[in-house]
This record gives C-alpha cells, sequence and structure tokens, in this order.
C-alpha cells in the first residue's frame, strides 16, 4: 500500500529531491563548472586574453555563459506553462520531473568529455542541463502544496533547502578532492565532477519518485492543441486571479525583481571571484583560483543550512513579508560591499553575509507564494505561474549582468544593477505589507 501523500515519508522523499539536485546547481552552476570554463578559455593575462570565438562572434568568456544560462531559463520559461498544462490536464506531474531530471542529469555526465577547445561543446551541454534542472523544479515546487497543508509549508519548504544544501556540499568536498589531487591531466579532476553530479543526481531522485504520490487529473483536454494552448490560458486565468488579490499582486513583482537579484549572484559568484578578486601569493597580487574559490562557494551553501531555518523560525515571530523586507536590506549591503571589495579575505567575509540570506530567502519566498494563493485543486498552474516569473527575472538578470560586463570590460558595474533590481523589490515588499496590514485574515506574513 503506498504511503499517504501527507506522510513524513512522502515529506522526507520530497526534500531529498532537493539533495540530489543541488549537487547540479553547486557544481555544475556555482563552482567547478564556471571556475573551469574560464580557465580553459582564457589565454593569458593582456586585455583580450578573456574573449572567446564562437561561430564568428568574439564575446568575453563569461558574458557568453551568462548569455547561456539566460537562454536556458528563457526556454524553461516558455516550455513550463505548456508542461504544466499537460501535468494538470493528465495527473503526470511526476512523470515530467523524471524526464528534465534525467535530460538534466545526463547532460551532466556528457560534460565529462568537455575539453580545452570545445567552447560549443561545453555551452550547449550546460544549456540542456540548465533545462533539466529549472523543468524539474517546475513540477517539484507543484508538489508542495498538495504534501504539506499550509501551516507545514515554510518549515518543509527551508528542510527541502537545507537538504539540498547537506548534499550539495557533501559531493563538492568529493570533487574538490579529486580536483586538487594533482592529477598529470589537469581537466580530468573537474571533468570527474560534472560526471559524479549526473550520477547522484539522478540516482538519489530515484528515492522521491519512488515514493511521490501521482497527482489526479483535474481534467482532459480534446487534442493536443488545447494542450499546448491550455497552459498559456490557465497563465491569463491565474493572472486574472491574481490581479483581484491585492497583496499577491504586489508581492509577485517584488518577487520578480529581488530575485533577479538572488538568482544573478549565485549564478555568477565564482565568475565575478575568478575575475575580480585578488590574493597575495609568492610575492604578488594574483587572480583567485579553484582551490581558493571552491571553499568560500562551500561556506556559503553551510551558512545557508542555518539561514534558511533561521529566516523561518522568524517568519513564525515577524511575519513573512517583515522578514523578506530585511533579507533584501541585507542583500542591497550585500551589492554596496560588493562593488568595493578587492581581496580574498574580503570575499570570505562577504560570503558569510551571502549565505545568511541566500537559502532564506528563496525558501520563504517559495512558500509565502504557496500561502497567499488561492485554494485551487491546480497546483501546477499556480506554481507555473511561479516559476515563469522567477525564470524571467533570471534571463533579465543574467542578461543584463553579462551585457554590462560586455560593454564596460568589468563586473563591477554590473553590481549597480543587482542594488537597483533589489531596491525596486524591496520597495514593493513594503507596498504588499502595507496592503496586508489592511488585511486580517491574513495575519500570518505581517
Amino acid at each position: 500500500m503506498p504511503p499517504s501523500p501527507s506522510s513524513k515519508k512522502v515529506k522526507r522523499a520530497w526534500c531529498l529531491y532537493d539533495w540530489a539536485n543541488s549537487a547540479y546547481n553547486l557544481v555544475i552552476t556555482t563552482t567547478v563548472f564556471p571556475v573551469y570554463y574560464l580557465a580553459i578559455t582564457t589565454v593569458g593575462t593582456g586585455e583580450g586574453s578573456d574573449v572567446v570565438n564562437l561561430w564568428g562572434w568574439k564575446v568575453i568568456n563569461s558574458a557568453l555563459l551568462n548569455y547561456a544560462i539566460a537562454f536556458a531559463y528563457l526556454v524553461i520559461a516558455f516550455l513550463s506553462p505548456i508542461l504544466s498544462s499537460i501535468a494538470d490536464y493528465k495527473g503526470n506531474k511526476k512523470r515530467f520531473m523524471q524526464l528534465f531530471t534525467t535530460m538534466g542529469a545526463l547532460a551532466c555526465c556528457g560534460l565529462y568529455f568537455f575539453y580545452p577547445g570545445h567552447v560549443a561543446y561545453g555551452i550547449g551541454l550546460s544549456v540542456i542541463a540548465a533545462v533539466g534542472y529549472c523543468g524539474s523544479l517546475v513540477f517539484y515546487n507543484a508538489f508542495l502544496p498538495e504534501i504539506a497543508q499550509e501551516h507545514e509549508q515554510d518549515k518543509l519548504s527551508a528542510r527541502g533547502f537545507a537538504f539540498g544544501y547537506i548534499g550539495s556540499v557533501l559531493l563538492q568536498i568529493i570533487c574538490l578532492a579529486f580536483i586538487l589531487y594533482g592529477f598529470q591531466d589537469k581537466t580530468f579532476g573537474p571533468r570527474l565532477s560534472f560526471l559524479l553530479v549526473g550520477i547522484w543526481w539522478l540516482g538519489f531522485a530515484q528515492i522521491t519518485f519512488r515514493y511521490l504520490p501521482e497527482s489526479k487529473a483535474v481534467g482532459v483536454g480534446n487534442s493536443r492543441s488545447d494542450w499546448l494552448r491550455g497552459g498559456f490560458r490557465e497563465l491569463r486565468k491565474v493572472a486574472g486571479q491574481i490581479k483581484e488579490m491585492p497583496v499577491l499582486k504586489l508581492y509577485l513583482p517584488a518577487f520578480f525583481f529581488y530575485s533577479m537579484g538572488v538568482q544573478t549572484v549565485m549564478l555568477a559568484a565564482a565568475e565575478f571571484g575568478s575575475k575580480e578578486i585578488m590574493t597575495f601569493k609568492d610575492g604578488q597580487w594574483v587572480h583567485v583560483g579553484a582551490s581558493d574559490l571552491i571553499p568560500i562557494i562551500l561556506l556559503i551553501q553551510l551558512v545557508a543550512i542555518g539561514g534558511a531555518f533561521l529566516m523561518a523560525k522568524l517568519a513564525k515571530t515577524w511575519g513573512n513579508l517583515r522578514v523578506l523586507m530585511l533579507a533584501v536590506l541585507v542583500w542591497i549591503g550585500i551589492c554596496c560591499c560588493a562593488y568595493f571589495i578587492q581581496t580574498l579575505h574580503q570575499y570570505y567575509l562577504l560570503a558569510v553575509a551571502v549565505g545568511l540570506v541566500m537559502g532564506g530567502i528563496q525558501a520563504l519566498s517559495r512558500s509565502t507564494y504557496t500561502r497567499l494563493m488561492p485554494e485551487t485543486k491546480d497546483t501546477a498552474s499556480f506554481l507555473s505561474f511561479y516559476d515563469v516569473m522567477e525564470k524571467c527575472s533570471i534571463v533579465l538578470g543574467m542578461f543584463t549582468f553579462g551585457f554590462l560586463e560586455n560593454m564596460t570590460g568589468s563586473m563591477r558595474q554590473s553590481i549597480i544593477a543587482l542594488a537597483l533590481f533589489f531596491l525596486t523589490g524591496g520597495l514593493l515588499l513594503s507596498l504588499a505589507y502595507r496592503k496586508m496590514k489592511k488585511t486580517p485574515v491574513m495575519s500570518f506574513a505581517r
């Protein structure tokens, strides 16, 4: 007999998917892959040493990676409404989650063959892996309101992120050991890390798939064209409902803007460290390398575990929106500091601050949305709307970050844009909070 959809076993299985896929987010998106990619695409130290030629297009290597990530998220932002529509009609969220997981994990395994001189191959597989990761999260998030009651969602959401941080840190330590081992082929350690990520992700996800319940179909379209149009009809329907919900219609734009900042910082942190941070070695100042950056990113993950639970606990006392406003204020301070820092020690201190608010703001944003949205059986459609907002924010954030770097030749100018994103999000959150105070039935978010 299968376990109840709200059983502890199902909730643990749901959280374990964060354990599985966060290895991708840390190793491929945040640490090893960006550092490895920048290392093998940078020739020399002079001006233009970081410019790559992709099919005749000359572009700064880090900007190209940011453009690629933005493109991947744009693809999934377009696909997720269609996929969510099919999932709602047919009740097969888990099947689509399995499909995207497999696609993303196999793309990570394929990066084992990413050698110097094959930029298009590496960028292409990184895009496929990102689509797989983002696509699986559309359906993963949609399970939250199905397996947990409203009062449980903040805690379970934070627990999922904590599982992710712990799992990703464990694999990152293993990967770091291979990278620092001293193989004759210096590319072997990073490439082996990519392979391990794919195996880890796909392997642990099988536990999640075993215990997550099958969703119930809420209707059946007459044809495939109904399914294709249905997703966008559902988004328009959701948008129409949100317009009638005063708090939610302010919260979502706020989330859009501050998420542009949060996600861009997470995705570009290693690139920023590689290019803008210096350390003193052998009597001279040099750019930091993988052995310096990866421990810093690990520190962020470890601090983020406590940060996720701390913000969930504060939310019980202060309310969700107050805590989110505080987190955004901290992020603005982080951006101001990032613009001026130069040394590795300063980068370490900034990493602690990032960790404190990184996991918490993600977990609390997700659970706040699920508690603000109306009671409905079409959870995938509402969560799809949220995911589309998040993915579009990443597209705009990463594109802006890459564009400003490519135009100015420095990532520091891009930091100013991130601060403006956070400022706009914070102002909109304050408006949502004021509106919330006038809505007594929604006191949880005060």
